[in-house]
This record gives structure tokens, C-alpha cells and sequence, in this order.
């Protein structure tokens, strides 16, 4: 039935006008862009990361264009069996550089590799043979054959009509060696979504997986290496034209040089960018979710790569959008991982959502490429997100837990969407979840060890690094301090008494301190502070900005504080600290940075938290701060 089908349908192409027939490609090609928007969408995001600094309107049209040929390409392949040998000379010629190929051949034959790229009208080449003046060489192509075998059997006869051989890529490989030992030719298509069977190497910048199969063959026989391309001039009116590819003669290098070449061709050449099929996923090998943060394959070829392209480092062109958490402490606890990120996909350009707050910290630190301050809560909110599609996104990470950000992720048109899931819950807006075993109690283990739980789950392999993002250097002051945090983002219970306070600051009557705070804070802190010398004991509550406070926290010796973000801070800046744990789990959200850290508790108190900060002894505290302040004794 198939088979019928396709003769049926070519026998009508092959005698309908030539008129009708481009109206027709054209329609279906519209119809197929603006009908199947997720296509059109792969298709634009391919030419927005290959072509960054081309207007939006070029890459409309020239995605669109790219349909069009592709649906000129497939009728054509169906008329071809039932047009003439007279109608095709019409339709196929050959530049001079392809003559100038087959003439050196018939002056010196040499195994001849003639390497394709996914361009519209590629079946044209297996009627070479008419117009190729003199005897035609041994040709083989190396195809994929269909699963319908009397279907295969009839395209494999209409395109070996004219003499040019289909080798099947299950058994036709042996056959193809004979040729090239024979030094003649033999056709590939050179792909760059080979699979985990392929090389990394990149295109556009972008890393891919590229078949090594030209340049095994290449290096086996010292072959000649071509890239063929069909020039569209016409409906239905195609040059083929050709390149001698340069290379070393290994495979590496051959494989390395076929992609460069691509590159080149596409960039210099508008008319041939058209026809190359932007509609198929040429990267999709490294988007697998169980990988998507590492890049993997059996074969490495990136550090050759970027010596060939004399780069310093991979290009990042993997779009990564991470949606941070709302609060200070959860994006400080984030931060290990983020750099991991950054060492297990290269690649990523990432882009971190966040509070505005919180973008000078991140800003500082160089933890992404681009950081986008979540916008202000209002009828714009959701619109915001929903104008990032034309940033073509790859993958959207979600810290947060809310259908809100879930909601923030879809607008975006990220085709991945990563997120985890607690008990109870569902968000039917994600594309890839994870979900903790049932028994995987999240009151005793820490937060960052659930986050990292989920990104391994997605491939994440370098291990959270935990270094603090700046060393410590208490000689930053002149007179440096022992900062205290006596607040908690408006929760009473995870504060330390008002009076437990003054009993630290009685107790180290040589000691000097910096409260601070925000200022719905600055009630605490000045009973704190009233009474002592303001010499001795300096309340900046709700008087810094975020700068200064960065800048006054580490030039302190030593911070005491309850559990707040502060804390968390002040540990990814290094500063040794003592922190008071209570009703809180610091086995939980303790913190997460490998800098000096102590946690206090009440007596009594489980590991995991529960009991009240008002039965922490002022003593217990001044002892441990008294400890951690002592000069070191000399060494003998």
C-alpha cells in the first residue's frame, strides 16, 4: 500500500506544472510553519543561537524559507522516479568546482569522500551521472534505509537509475570500503545528532554530537575529502557545487573540519542558510534529562576543537534560566551548586531570576552571565515572563516550590523545565521532576544535600563547592569587630533573648561590637545597645546598604547570630561565625560554606531542632566566643 501511495503521488507531481507545483511547496511550507509551532519554534531557537546578532525578522525568514525547501525537496524526491532524463538535465547542473573534482579524478583517482549536509534538494545528487561529461566514476552512498521493505526496494531503484550505488548503512559499510580502496567515491551524510555514538565537538558554538564516520574512512584511505551542497537557484532549479574540505588526515581532524566547514558555508551564504534544515534538533544529543547537566558522549573531541578554532574556552550557548529562591539564606545554600554547574556544563550561559534585592550580591560574585531581577508584583508580572520566549531559552531550573514560578517557567517557552517534588504535591507545568525517595527524611539531611539529590538526578556530577566565595580577611578593619545579628526576618521565636544579648556584650568588657539588622530590627538592637559605650558597641541596624554591609560583615573577626540569612552570608564570606539554633534544624539549614562554624543549642535540644532559645545560657555563649577570640598560643 505504501508503495503504491508513493508512486502514485510522484507519477501526479512528475506531470503537474511546474507553476502549481511551487504554489503548492509553498502553501504546505506555511502551512507546516505556522501550523506546527513547536517545530517553528526549534527552528527559530536554532537560528537565534546560531545567529545571535541577526534581527528576529531575518530569522523568520529565513526559518520560513527553510520550510518551503524543505517541502520543495520532498516532492521532487517523489517525482524524480517519473521524470525524464531530458526534464532532470533541466532541473540539476553542476558548478565548475564539481567539474573540476570529477576531471581531477579522471586525472588522478584517489579515494574520494563526498561528504552532505542536511541541505534541501540533497537527493539530486544520485542523478549526477547526467551531467558529469565522460565516463562517470565508481559512486557508492551510504544511506539509511526505510523499515518498509518493498518501499526501500523502490526507492533504492529510482535512485540507482543512473548508476550511482545505495549502501545500506546496516550492511553496505564493507562494500563502501571496497569502493574507497578502489579510489572511488563514496557519498555520506554528515550528521551533528550522532548520539551518544558520536564525538563532542561543537557547531555554532554549540556542543553537539557529531558523526566520526568520514573521517574513519578518510583516514583509513588518505582520501580526498568534499563537501557537496545543492545551491538552490529556483523551484526546482539546483546547482551542485562543492569544497575541498582541508584537513590532517585523521579522523579527528577530518570530523572536526567537515563542522567548521558547515559553519563557514551557512555564515557566508544566505541562500544555501535557507535550505540547511534548521527544523531539525541538531543538538538535541545533549538535552537528554537524565544528562542534561554534564555533557557526555563515548568520545571527547572539545579540547581539540577549541585549539583548532584557537578558543580559550567553550562558547556558552546552552541558555540555562535558574529561578532562585525568594530568601537570602536559601540562595546562599543554592550557591555550591551553582558553581558546579558551571564546572559540569561549560557550555551554560546562565541566568539567574532573583529578588532585585539580592542581584548586588550576586552581581559581585560572578556566579552567572546575566542576572534578571524578578519583576514587581502587578498586571505586568506574568507578561514579563512571557516576552523572555523570544530569548529561546533551552532549560528553565526551578529552586522554588510555587505554582507561581512553575507558571513563570512555562510562559518563557523553555522546552525543559526541571523541578522537584515534595509529598502532596503536584506541578503538572514542569516538563522533568524529581521526586526524593519515600525514605528520605528531609528533617535529617541538609537542604543542600535535597537540591543536590535533584540536580544529580539531571546529570549534575561535580560535587557542590563549598570554598567561601571570598577569603576571610579580618585585617580589612584597622579595629575589627564581633558583629552580632540579634533579628530573624520577623520570627520571634528563632530569636535570642534581648537580654541574653546584653549579657554577651557584659560579659566580653574588651571586646567591641557591630549590631546588625534591618530596620524593622532596629527596636531590638537599640536595647540591646542601650546603656554601652556607642564606642564600644556601634548599632547599624536599617543604616547600610547591602554593599556596606557585605563590606562591614567581613571585616569583622566573628559574627554571633540567630538563624537568619545574615548567617548565611557571612559563612559564604568566610567569616567565622557561632550560630544559635533553637526551634529551628540546623541539620537542615545550617550553614553550607567550609568556613570556621559553630552551632549552639539549648540543653536538651534534639539535633534537628525543637526547643527554646531562651534557655541558651548567655555563659555557654560568651565561653565559646571567648575560645574562638583567644590568640593562638606561640608555637615552641
Amino acid at each position: 500500500m505504501l508503495t503504491l501511495l508513493l508512486k502514485t503521488l510522484g507519477w501526479l507531481l512528475a506531470h503537474t506544472p511546474e507553476p502549481l507545483l511551487r504554489m503548492l511547496a509553498a502553501a504546505i511550507g506555511d502551512a507546516l510553519y505556522f501550523g506546527l509551532p513547536r517545530r517553528r519554534r526549534l527552528a527559530l531557537s536554532n537560528l537565534d543561537h546560531a545567529f545571535p546578532a541577526r534581527s528576529s525578522a531575518w530569522q523568520r525568514a529565513t526559518a520560513r524559507a527553510s520550510f518551503r525547501r524543505l517541502i520543495e525537496t520532498g516532492l521532487l524526491s517523489l517525482a524524480t522516479p517519473f521524470l525524464s532524463e531530458s526534464r532532470l538535465r533541466a532541473i540539476i547542473s553542476l558548478s565548475p568546482a564539481m567539474l573540476a573534482a570529477y576531471a581531477r579524478h579522471q586525472r588522478d583517482p584517489a579515494a574520494s569522500l563526498i561528504c552532505s549536509p542536511h541541505i534541501a534538494y540533497w537527493e539530486v545528487q544520485t542523478a549526477q551521472p547526467l551531467v558529469v561529461p565522460g565516463p562517470f566514476p565508481e559512486f557508492g552512498i551510504i544511506f539509511r534505509p526505510l523499515d518498509n521493505p518493498t518501499a526501500n526496494a523502490f526507492v533504492v531503484k529510482s535512485r540507482e537509475r543512473f548508476g550511482m550505488k545505495l549502501l545500506s548503512r546496516k550492511e553496505g559499510f564493507a562494500e563502501a570500503l571496497k569502493i574507497l580502496r578502489r579510489k572511488g567515491f563514496v557519498g555520506v551524510l554528515f550528521d551533528q545528532n550522532a548520539g551518544l555514538q558520536g564525538a563532542l565537538t561543537t557547531l555554532f558554538g554549540r556542543v553537539c554530537s557529531t558523526t566520526e564516520l568520514p573521517g574513519l574512512m578518510a583516514e583509513k584511505f588518505s582520501a580526498r575529502v568534499y563537501g557537496i551542497y545543492p545551491r538552490r537557484h529556483a523551484f526546482w532549479r539546483v546547482e551542485i557545487d562543492c569544497t575541498l574540505v582541508d584537513h590532517d588526515n585523521t579522523t579527528t581532524g577530518v570530523t572536526l573540519a567537515l563542522n567548521r566547514w558547515l559553519e563557514n558555508l551557512l555564515t557566508a551564504d544566505e541562500n544555501l542558510c535557507a535550505s540547511w534544515l534548521w527544523s531539525h534538533d541538531r543538538w538535541r544529543n545533549q538535552d537528554m534529562p537524565g544528562k542534561r547537566f554534564r555533557l557526555a558522549a563515548k568520545r571527547d573531541l572539545l579540547t581539540a576543537d577549541l585549539a583548532a578554532r584557537v578558543l580559550p574556552a567553550l562558547p556558552r550557548r546552552t541558555r540555562l534560566f535558574i529561578r532562585l529562591p525568594n530568601w537570602l539564606g536559601d540562595v546562599i545554600m543554592a550557591l555550591p551548586l551553582l558553581r558546579a554547574l558551571r564546572t559540569s556544563r561549560p557550555d551554560a550561559e546562565i541566568t539567574l531570576f532573583a529578588a532585585p534585592a539580592l542581584l548586588p550580591l550576586l552581581r559581585d560574585w560572578a556566579i552567572a552571565d546575566h542576572l534578571e531581577p524578578l519583576p514587581a508584583r502587578g498586571p505586568g508580572y506574568f507578561l514579563h515572563f512571557w516576552r523572555l520566549r523570544s530569548r529561546y531559552p533551552d532549560v528553565y531550573l526551578l529552586f522554588t516550590n510555587s505554582f507561581r514560578g512553575d507558571l513563570e517557567a512555562w510562559l518563557s517557552g523553555s522546552p525543559q523545565r526541571f523541578g522537584l517534588i515534595r509529598p502532596g504535591r503536584s506541578r503538572p507545568l514542569l516538563t522533568h521532576t524529581y521526586r526524593a525517595p519515600k525514605n528520605f527524611d528531609e528533617r535529617t539531611h541538609h537542604q543542600l544535600e535535597f537540591w543536590e539529590n535533584f540536580l544529580r538526578h539531571f546529570g549534575l556530577t561535580h560535587p557542590p563547592d563549598r570554598s567561601p566565595l571570598s577569603p576571610f580577611n579580618s585585617q580589612v578593619s584597622s579595629h575589627p569587630s564581633t558583629a552580632l545579628i540579634p533579628g530573624s526576618e520577623n520570627t520571634p521565636a528563632k530569636r535570642w533573648p534581648v537580654t541574653h544579648w546584653r549579657a554577651l556584650i557584659a560579659g566580653l568588657p574588651h571586646e567591641s561590637f557591630v549590631l546588625f539588622g534591618t530596620a524593622r530590627d532596629a527596636t531590638i538592637t537599640a536595647e540591646i545597645a542601650a546603656g554601652f559605650d556607642p564606642t564600644r558597641v556601634t548599632d547599624l541596624a536599617g543604616r547600610t546598604d547591602l554593599p556596606t554591609y557585605v563590606a562591614r560583615l567581613r571585616a569583622s573577626r566573628l559574627l554571633v547570630t540567630n538563624d537568619t540569612g545574615g548567617m548565611h552570608l557571612a559563612n559564604a564570606l568566610g567569616v567565622p561565625l557561632v550560630a544559635l539554633f533553637g526551634p529551628t534544624n540546623p541539620v537542615r539549614t545550617g550553614p553550607v560554606f567550609s568556613s570556621p562554624a559553630h552551632i549552639l543549642q539549648p540543653p536538651g535540644c534534639p539535633p534537628t531542632g525543637g526547643a527554646s532559645l531562651d534557655d541558651l545560657p548567655p555563659e555557654t555563649v560568651i565561653k565559646m566566643v571567648r575560645s574562638l577570640l583567644a590568640p593562638a598560643a606561640p608555637s615552641v
